[in-house]
């Protein structure tokens, strides 16, 4: 069935297309997240396990969000870790890193889904698509605020 929702066919893909790349940062900061939850170890552990519990559980809620927001736009969303891999500006590290070392991925993990959102808010003002607007800048200020909290750490 057609979709006419006031956004064009090229808009929509176009939209998600970046919303991909932004789930793509999302799952993999969410699965980096999770494996520091698991492995951090040392005079910070109690708090930075039950943290990053918190914020891998965000994180998860996000990515379905994000995957509903490019499904309702018509477009199938990325969910193989290839696709993930190829699509997001993650970087995953090697090993299992420090504990004020996983701060400093954390923290450079959250500021790249910044941008990328960002980035792809481009398209959907462009085109008058203010749900994934409103998402879009939902994500930034979670992003920010937690990229923030995980710095304020490092001082």
């Amino acid at each position: 069935m057609q979709i006419d929702i006031g956004i064009e066919a090229g808009d929509r893909e176009k939209i998600a297309g970046g919303l991909s790349r932004v789930l793509a940062d999302t799952y993999t900061l969410y699965l980096e997240t999770h494996n520091f939850h698991w492995n951090v170890t040392g005079p910070m552990f109690q708090t930075l396990h039950l943290m990053f519990e918190t914020h891998y559980n965000e994180l998860a809620l996000a990515v379905d969000l994000i995957a509903e927001r490019i499904r309702a736009l018509g477009m199938p969303a990325p969910g193989t870790y290839r696709q993930f891999s190829a699509l997001s500006a993650i970087r995953e590290p090697e090993g299992v890193p420090k504990a004020q070392e996983m701060i400093r991925i954390l923290v450079s993990g959250h500021e790249t889904v910044a941008r990328t959102a960002r980035e792809a808010f481009k398209a959907a003002e462009a085109a008058s698509d203010q749900p994934t607007c409103d998402l879009l800048t939902q994500r930034m200020q979670i992003h920010e605020k937690t990229a923030w909290m995980l710095r304020s750490l490092l001082e």
